[in-house]
């Protein structure tokens, strides 16, 4: 098919990087390098892009690399009515997002969506479109590591552990490589599947992912199990971490006796089914602990513990040090490491 049956020559797009202090720079160069070979395979500049930040200086990655911004907060709210009104907006962000709050970007986002601009992120960059009230109702999708503090936060974001997803005017993606794949389903939306092929052919890239591929491996090669009702039991206790089952109840969903489930999470797992659930259950309070400000007694319940202290013990005996002594060091991280980039 030739690419000019489906869009005319001059078709042309611009798009805005928002950049968060700490962005993560594999997504966002996915991004960018996607768009610059498409413009190569067509011949022409069809997408556009200028870097922003909230004072037009520089933005530190995540991995110490800086990136020189092209505007500042205020340039792009007078662009919204200008000659360089975007047709795009991108959030870009990565580690620490939920501690970044800014009120004037907030309403900046809001004033680019309610004037018919697409918006959108990249990794964790929902949480700021979600802070500024853009996801309510929405379906969305972030990072994997950051879906139980960011559903914890925002219930009224319809949040997926998916690669992207695209509600109306709406683009969010999990970050990594799945950035590539909504913009690539971007081009197919201007351009179609031709142009699509030939990007993905400069990329290495052997296929186009669905929008709903799973972010993480499968259990079987996560975990290296093959037994399928050991890898079904597991996957039945993590989509119960809040109100955990019983035993007698994971026995009847699998069709097994509780000893015969003792016997194969002891031969598969290396330990009981109950210590394994509370393990992960554990794995997901420290997810909450430092990724959001959620209380120790929220996260507690959140994870299916009957009282704050109980949850401290446990949490004490996995990990060797207390939730509280756990957000302290993510504290003290968060620091050292904005001191680092800094210097």
């Amino acid at each position: 098919m030739d690419v000019s049956s489906k869009a005319p020559p001059t078709k042309k797009r611009s798009i805005v990087f928002y950049l968060v202090p700490q962005f993560t720079m594999l997504p966002f160069s996915a991004a960018v390098e996607t768009l610059r070979i498409a413009n190569r395979m067509l011949g022409y500049s069809a997408y556009t892009w200028r870097l922003c930040s909230v004072d037009g200086q520089k933005v530190y990655s995540s991995s110490g690399i800086a990136l020189e911004a092209n505007s500042s907060l205020a340039d792009e709210r007078r662009n919204l009515s200008g000659e360089n009104r975007p047709d795009m907006v991108l959030v870009c962000s990565g580690v620490y997002v939920e501690e970044y709050n800014n009120k004037s970007v907030n309403a900046w986002l809001r004033e680019t969506y309610n004037r018919g601009i697409a918006v959108g992120s990249l990794c964790t960059g929902a949480h700021v479109l979600a802070q500024a009230g853009l996801l309510n109702g929405k379906r969305c999708a972030i990072h994997w590591e950051n879906l139980p503090g960011f559903a914890e936060a925002f219930p009224q974001a319809e949040v997926y552990a998916d690669l992207y997803e695209v509600d109306g005017n709406i683009y969010t993606c999990a970050g990594g490589t799945a950035s590539l794949d909504m913009m690539l389903n971007l081009i197919g939306q201007d351009f179609g599947e031709n142009l699509v092929n030939r990007v993905c052919e400069q990329q290495l890239t052997d296929r186009v992912r669905n929008p709903h591929d799973r972010q993480r491996l499968p259990l079987r090669a996560r975990l290296g199990v093959q037994n399928s009702k050991v890898l079904s039991i597991i996957e039945l206790m993590e989509n119960n971490l809040s109100e955990p089952l019983s035993l007698v109840e994971i026995a009847e969903d699998a069709g097994l006796s509780r000893r015969q489930i003792e016997r194969l999470f002891r031969q598969e797992m290396g330990r009981s089914p109950a210590r394994y659930y509370l393990e992960i259950r554990l794995d997901r309070a420290r997810h909450l602990l430092v990724q959001s400000s959620m209380p120790v007694v929220e996260v507690a319940v959140a994870c299916g513990f009957v009282s704050a202290s109980h949850f401290s013990k446990c949490y004490r005996e996995v990990y060797n040090r207390s939730p509280q002594q756990e957000r302290a060091e993510r504290k003290l991280t968060m620091s050292t490491s904005r001191l680092g980039v800094a210097a």
